[in-house]
Order: C-alpha cells, then sequence, then structure tokens
C-alpha cells in the first residue's frame, strides 16, 4: 500500500507542509508530512483502508511479502545473465508487481518455488 486514509488536514505548518488528523492508533507517527507524500483523496469506498490491516511493525516500517511469481525474464548485462522473476506482493494488485532477481527472491521466499507455486521456464535467453 502506497497510501492510507483519508485523514483530513488540521493546518498548514508551512509552504509545504500539513499537519494531518491522525486516529490515535496512528500517535507514535509524526502528523506533519510534506506535500509530496499526500494525494488528494477522492471518494472511493473500495480505497479505504482500516488500520486494523495495516501491519506496522516496532520500528514503523511496513513488510513486503510475495505471494505469487507471475513471469520469468532475463536481463543481459555484458559479461552475464541476470534470471529475474515478475513478483506479486501481499496487499498489492497485480500492476503494481515488480521484477525482482530470482537468485534473491528464491533464497528469501522458497515456498514460491515449490511445485503448483512456480510457472513454467519457457523462456530461452538469446547470446
Amino acid at each position: 500500500m502506497r497510501f492510507i486514509g483519508p485523514y483530513n488536514i488540521l493546518k498548514h505548518v508551512g509552504l509545504v507542509t500539513h499537519q494531518l488528523e491522525l486516529p490515535p492508533e496512528l500517535d507514535q507517527i509524526h502528523d506533519v508530512f510534506r506535500v509530496s507524500m499526500l494525494r488528494q483523496y477522492r471518494s472511493d469506498l473500495s480505497h479505504i483502508v482500516t488500520i486494523d490491516e495495516i501491519e506496522l511493525r516496532s520500528d514503523l516500517t511496513f513488510g513486503e511479502e510475495p505471494v505469487q511469481i507471475l513471469g520469468r525474464d532475463f536481463k543481459v548485462l555484458r559479461k552475464k545473465i541476470v534470471p529475474l522473476v515478475k513478483v506479486r506482493w501481499r496487499n498489492h494488485g497485480t500492476e503494481e508487481a515488480t521484477w525482482e532477481p530470482e537468485e534473491s527472491i528464491c533464497r528469501l521466499y522458497p515456498y514460491l518455488f515449490g511445485s503448483g507455486n512456480d510457472i513454467t521456464r519457457d523462456i530461452i535467453p538469446l547470446r
């Protein structure tokens, strides 16, 4: 998730900063944000994320976990070929999937490469 909310703007603190009205569950987060971190909200009930759905760690970071391998490709560099996998992340749609090095994803999340979850290797790199 890139954004949570919506939250009301309490006041303009500076030329490019705003103080938001955050709920008590987010009291450990500073309530003043730069405008580049905010987006105007257009009313749509499907966009609303409840606080319970946010898994905020004690160091105030948000953990991402891959759920599916969507595709494979290869990045051809000067002297080597790097296998890549297209990864769909939890709480993100297919359109937000990212290309990651296969080696690192396999090392960190080996369960994605087990039987049934893996797609066929049908892409052959050209030399």
